[in-house]
């Protein structure tokens, strides 16, 4: 049984391919590539200097570590905010008093402080916001207090 190597695989092939990305940003992939040609294509009558060459790798080793940290550190925020969401859940079903900016007929802004039930928590463009059994959607800043008291009761 023959097996055939395909032709994607050819060294020619590989080097015809463009990137894909259309970015001006080098990746640890990018160093290693112009590490390896710089190193095929040296003269042999004149080698790369070793101290060159480890400072090469060290700059890669860098990249990478760098690139690695990143990777965690998006890992770690978008933790937080399912956190962050699962605590702020804590408040459905609890009554919140909040301000609401309101117009008057002349225009005017006036804040005045309203009760209601919280129904849901929605998560919007990383943000916390509170669905509340009056209809309003409202975001985190604009609670000042948070009771178990019936808002009914409490009238």
């Amino acid at each position: 049984m023959a097996s055939s190597i395909s032709n994607d695989l050819y060294l020619s092939n590989l080097q015809k391919k463009e990137r894909q990305t259309g970015s001006n940003i080098l990746g640890k992939d990018d160093f290693m590539k112009i590490l390896m040609t710089q190193l095929q294509n040296q003269d042999p009558s004149s080698p790369m200097e070793d101290k060159e060459f480890i400072s090469q790798m060290a700059t890669f080793s860098s990249l990478e570590q760098m690139t690695n940290m990143s990777s965690s550190f998006d890992k770690f925020i978008a933790q937080q905010y399912d956190n962050l969401f699962i605590q702020q859940s804590s408040l459905i079903g609890k009554n919140v008093t909040y301000l609401q900016e309101t117009q008057d007929e002349s225009g005017a802004v006036k804040t005045e402080s309203k009760e209601s039930k919280v129904k849901a928590v929605l998560f919007e463009n990383k943000e916390a916001k509170f669905q509340l059994a009056d209809g309003n959607v409202i975001g985190s800043n604009s609670i000042t207090q948070v009771s178990n008291e019936d808002v009914q009761a409490s009238k």
